[in-house]
């Protein structure tokens, strides 16, 4: 399995277990709402709903043969209900909150990520109503 791969899976684990709507948490994902593939909002049927995928990753080259890489991820969120601003500003606090408590995330291989920063945040902006769709996007440091 790729690193790529192992950091997804392992944030949707921390997606899955700390999400579930009790304090500090608003939102309750019920473990099963959380995926790493890539959902369009017109094919959620349970909301509210989250899609981990991969995107663009670099190299960082350092001397001594040492190499950091950096793997761009996008969390899709999707809420639907009367108040979905609300509900979604809701869920980007969740994420915010369980990324920051995480992110020195294990893989599966033994090795570490050592930085997770988010670098943009998105909204449909209601235009969707009652659905919402929001976009966390995040910045994932680990060592190759």
């Amino acid at each position: 399995m790729s690193a790529r791969s192992m950091i997804v899976n392992a944030l949707a684990e921390v997606f899955k277990s700390s999400i579930n709507g009790t304090s500090p948490y608003n939102t309750n994902l019920y473990s099963n709402n959380v995926s790493t593939k890539l959902k369009f909002w017109d094919e959620v049927s349970d909301f509210p709903y989250i899609c981990i995928v991969a995107g663009p990753e670099y190299r960082e080259y350092l001397p001594g043969d040492f190499k950091w890489g950096i793997l761009n991820i996008a969390i899709k969120l999707y809420v639907y209900g009367e108040n979905p601003n609300e509900q979604l500003e809701e869920l980007i606090q969740d994420v915010e909150y369980a990324i920051s408590n995480n992110e020195e995330l294990s893989l599966a291989d033994g090795r570490r990520t050592t930085e997770i920063l988010i670098t943009s945040i998105i909204t449909d902006e209601g235009l969707l109503s009652p659905h919402g769709v929001g976009e966390v996007n995040a910045s994932v440091r680990y060592e190759v």
